[in-house]
């Protein structure tokens, strides 16, 4: 590509209206120059604008700018933070299915949840939990037996009273479990995600939870993948999905009505 083409290129790409979160994507994976040649161009394209006359808003996007406004009205938001299969036969060294990556987040997963206690944060735990007859364990190695010490909660994470478990038996903390009816019972409309694994269980719970109309946010520091790659493309995906517009505008609808 010539370097015509490629300004031709972003200057496309400045012009499209895309979301910010899906211009980020494409640019995340090109040299830095080029987004510095991105950026300075978002930035004389802005000084033109301010330099024409103002226009007044079609009909339609007025309407547009005051649905917005309004939502914005809606109570802050309420967040749950959730710990996801953060257990001793995913910590312990050795076992089959270890993730090295999840040792070394627990300080700053640790000090986040005693920030979430001591703001009043809601605290709920997801085991990861099977029968020793599971199906699922055909596939798998044997791991997070219910009544084994391989399931438990890994120690420096313990619960705290007042903190929730909720036990699952698959990817998505959502299915076949009582998650759901807990974030209802608890009136959250955010979460945040932390623990393991980033491209599965975490994944395929943020997925699931945006689907559901929730925000979800999955902090860097407190989740761990099977390495930094895997780790990488998963929240690069997460990154670009905001939550289902109409089951969010219906859970929003509802927790203002069980507040109000």
């Amino acid at each position: 590509m010539t370097e015509e083409d490629r300004t031709l290129a972003l200057l496309e790409l400045a012009m499209a209206g895309r979301p910010e979160r899906i211009v980020n994507m494409v640019l995340d994976v090109q040299p830095p120059e080029v987004r510095a040649t991105y950026d300075a161009m978002v930035e004389s394209l802005a000084a033109l604008g301010l330099g024409e006359e103002p226009a007044l808003p079609t009909p339609a996007l007025r309407a547009r700018v005051m649905s917005s406004l309004v939502a914005r009205l809606r109570p802050a938001a309420r967040s749950a933070l959730l710990v996801i299969d953060m257990l001793n036969d995913h910590l312990t060294p050795g076992r089959p299915l270890e993730v090295p990556r999840a040792r070394d987040v627990v300080p700053a997963l640790s000090a986040r949840l005693d920030e979430a206690r001591k703001n009043g944060v809601p605290v709920v735990y997801v085991v990861d939990q099977h029968e020793a007859d599971d199906p699922d364990l055909e596939l798998w190695p044997a791991h997070n037996i219910r009544g084994t010490a391989g399931d438990e909660i890994w120690p420096a994470l313990a619960p705290k009273p007042g903190d929730h478990v909720v036990t699952k038996p698959t990817y998505s903390a959502f299915t076949s479990s009582t998650l759901e009816k807990v974030l209802d019972e608890l009136k959250v409309d955010s979460l945040i995600l932390t623990g393991c694994l980033t491209e599965i269980g975490v994944l395929a719970t943020a997925t699931r939870a945006l689907e559901l109309g929730f925000a979800v946010d999955v902090p860097a520091d407190s989740q761990a993948g099977s390495s930094e790659g895997t780790e990488k493309a998963a929240m690069m995906f997460l990154g670009i999905m905001p939550p289902y517009g109409a089951a969010r505008k219906a859970r929003l609808d509802k927790l203002q009505e069980s507040r109000a």
